[in-house]
């Protein structure tokens, strides 16, 4: 009987402790726990340790908030000119409603996959083969923006939508190389007919710059030897005028020299000779003023 009871107390302990365990779950970080009672949604549990009732709560599913990538493959779309090319894509979602991401649909990944090849194919039906090459940054936002307003019903926030690759049929390529090869020509022919012609109005400026700088170099000789005839000329007749007025200081100094000597011929002539000699320098400078002419003629008839 003490083994029988034995076992029956060590099956209830594994019992006990099997419910414990089972009652017990530990939400990673980045996850929500989806938690139904007796089949019906309960609770969604956050990162940490979490008590359930066993046998009555059961994990309806595990999900990871963080931000996924999602690659799908090629598929071929037809652009609004009838070509057909293959457009590679990469979605990034992250899941913002735990319960409806559950409960709204079955698989949203496979429900996004369906969606971008159904919204590319629309998308790109809308623009032609250059503008789908030129314009990824536009089709990438119409991309996200109808995924993200289908998307949302779900649960599910797109971020992004990114065409990695479009790749055109082989003829298209070869046509599109070719396009290219002759714009780079025209493009290098264009480059050296302005270098050309910026060259040669920068000859011509050069020659213009080159006439004008002489012609001014001409002018500026021609204005510095005429100040300098001017200046010449100028000194001349100040010298002149100098010298014209220096003659009449010197014809107006005449008659006071003929006065003086006049006084001194009357000193002489009231002393004892009875003759004077007069010296020739002194009749000239007498005779040069008429009034002291006169005045010698009367003293040498009164002597």
């Amino acid at each position: 009987m003490n083994s029988v009871a034995a076992i029956v107390w060590f099956l209830l302990a594994l019992v006990v402790a099997g419910t414990v365990i089972r009652s017990l779950r530990i939400v990673q970080q980045a996850q929500a726990l989806i938690i139904q009672r007796l089949g019906r949604y309960h609770a969604t549990l956050g990162p940490g340790l979490h008590v359930i009732v066993p046998f009555i709560d059961s994990v309806r599913a595990i999900l990871d908030l963080r931000e996924e990538t999602l690659e799908f493959p090629k598929i071929p779309v037809i652009t609004e000119d009838n070509v057909t090319v293959q457009v590679d894509t990469v979605a990034y979602i992250q899941v913002v409603d735990p319960v409806r991401a559950v409960y709204e649909i079955n698989n949203y990944h496979l429900a996004i996959d369906r969606l971008i090849q159904t919204t590319l194919r629309n998308v790109c039906g809308e623009l032609t083969l250059d503008e789908m090459l030129t314009s990824r940054e536009q089709v990438n936002q119409k991309l996200r923006l109808h995924l993200d307003e289908a998307a949302d019903k779900w649960g599910v926030k797109v971020n992004r939508v990114e065409l990695r690759a479009i790749e055109p049929p082989l003829e298209i390529q070869t046509a599109m190389e070719l396009q290219m090869k002759a714009e780079r020509e025209r493009r290098a022919t264009v480059l050296a007919a302005e270098a050309t012609k910026q060259a040669a109005i920068l000859r011509a400026e050069g020659e213009k710059q080159a006439v004008v700088l002489a012609a001014q170099a001409q002018k500026e000789k021609q204005v510095l030897e005429a100040e300098g005839e001017a200046q010449a000329i100028l000194r001349v007749r100040q010298a002149e005028a100098e010298g014209l007025r220096l003659l009449r200081e010197a014809q107006a100094d005449r008659p006071v020299l003929a006065l003086q000597a006049l006084a001194a011929l009357r000193e002489v002539a009231q002393g004892q000779a009875t003759k004077i000699f007069i010296p020739t320098d002194l009749t000239q400078l007498l005779g040069a003023a008429g009034a002291v002419g006169e005045l010698f003629q009367d003293a040498r008839k009164e002597g």
